[in-house]
């Protein structure tokens, strides 16, 4: 198991989860954290994904499309 420590876990969300979280679109897009509203941001397709309790809710049908910024 590889170390983690000293890794940040942004949105309370494990370094380790970061590695294998992926969007749910089409194109299973990298995703990143994006501090100023708390949620996950798809690289490609750029929606976001609340995040509860440290726990991502990956599901299309909860995420807010990308506003085209």
């Amino acid at each position: 198991m590889p170390d983690l420590s000293g890794r940040p876990a942004p949105l309370g969300i494990p370094a380790d989860l970061w590695d294998v979280l992926a969007c749910p679109c089409d194109a299973h897009a990298p995703v990143r954290p994006d501090e100023e509203s708390g949620r996950i941001v798809c690289t490609e397709c750029g929606r976001s994904f609340e995040v509860r309790d440290g726990i991502p809710v990956m599901l299309l049908d909860e995420a807010i499309p990308s506003t085209g910024g």
